[in-house]
């Protein structure tokens, strides 16, 4: 189980899971469970990532370890 900063900056952005879930096209529980650490794929990241509003060079700052 890797540490990201997912749910931080979700909260900083004040939206939900659900809201985030919806804008990166995956599911609610697929976000909860990568604010928990669990793994996912590389292209969920890169959904969430974008549906931040971040650049997908920022990748090792929102899951660092990776």
């Amino acid at each position: 189980m890797g540490l990201n900063l997912i749910k931080r900056i979700r909260e900083d952005l004040l939206i939900s899971k659900s809201q985030l879930a919806r804008k990166a096209g995956v599911s609610f529980l697929t976000i909860d469970r990568v604010e928990k650490g669990m793994s996912c794929r590389m292209d969920t990241k890169r959904k969430i990532i974008l549906a931040l509003g971040h650049k997908l060079s920022d990748k090792q700052e929102l899951f660092p370890g990776d």
